[in-house]
């Protein structure tokens, strides 16, 4: 990934009641409330304001949510969840 297109940071697309959208530069990556949980109850200002620190590192700083993107491409490797 492109220095410039690290910098333009992520941007929330699309909120749905089965999850949202995010936009990360090259494309968009679907986040499911039912692998992440912690957004269900959410209010869309809370989760539209994200920040990527890092290239693989995304932060909803309202939410103290920390993902990795891997994460969110392959939930399946990231097996334990919150059960707040």
């Amino acid at each position: 990934m492109s220095p410039t297109i690290f910098r333009e940071g992520p941007a929330v697309t699309n909120v749905s009641r089965h999850g949202f959208w995010l936009w990360l530069g090259t494309g968009e990556l679907f986040v499911p409330f039912s692998e992440f949980p912690w957004f269900a109850d959410a209010t869309i200002a809370k989760i539209t304001n994200v920040e990527r620190p890092a290239e693989d590192h995304l932060y909803w700083p309202d939410l103290d949510i920390d993902l990795s993107i891997r994460s969110i491409e392959h939930p399946e490797e990231f097996p334990l969840r919150s059960r707040s």
